[in-house]
């Protein structure tokens, strides 16, 4: 696939989402799990989409389980636990592969985009994220470990 936008989409909540509904933003795209010792996360994230959400940026969502079976919960359990445990206001999507023959459209272009550690393709663990610039170039992509106050200095030259 050859523009990054094409992807279709598909929200927590069973409906229908664009990849082409981003276009323009600057986007940090994030595989998450709510029994991850990453899930913390959460609150970091969301921290920076509302601090940067004006200027045009968005968090991106996808809960996976195919780390350690950390994302086992049906959509209501996940939607359910991103509200209460952290208010979670940026877009979450449907539980979604990041690896293997099922993996998404969308994560297999991440990981072609921006290779890990000795250009490896494959995403390690949960909380991997792929920083993508307003036309639609992946910008960085981080490790698990790299939190999101760390990727905060990454944004202002992206939203500037």
């Amino acid at each position: 696939m050859s523009d990054p936008y094409d992807f279709e989409l598909q929200r927590l909540d069973g409906s229908a989402d664009h990849f082409s509904h981003y276009r323009g933003k600057v986007l940090l795209v994030v595989n998450v799990a709510s029994r991850c010792g990453f899930t913390p996360q959460y609150a970091g994230l969301e921290a920076l989409y509302r601090q940067h959400a004006a200027q045009g940026f968005e968090v991106l969502a996808f809960p996976c389980n195919q780390f350690g079976g950390q994302e086992p919960g049906s959509a209501s359990d996940i939607g359910s636990f991103c509200q209460t445990q952290y208010d979670v206001t940026f877009p979450v999507f449907a539980k979604t592969e990041v690896n293997g023959a099922n993996a998404h459209p969308l994560w297999q272009h991440l990981k072609q985009a921006a290779p890990g550690l000795l250009g490896t393709e494959a995403i390690k663990w949960n909380f991997t994220k792929f920083l993508i610039g307003r036309d639609g170039t992946v910008v960085a992509r981080y490790a698990p470990t790299d939190t999101p106050e760390k990727i905060g200095h990454d944004l202002q030259p992206l939203l500037g």
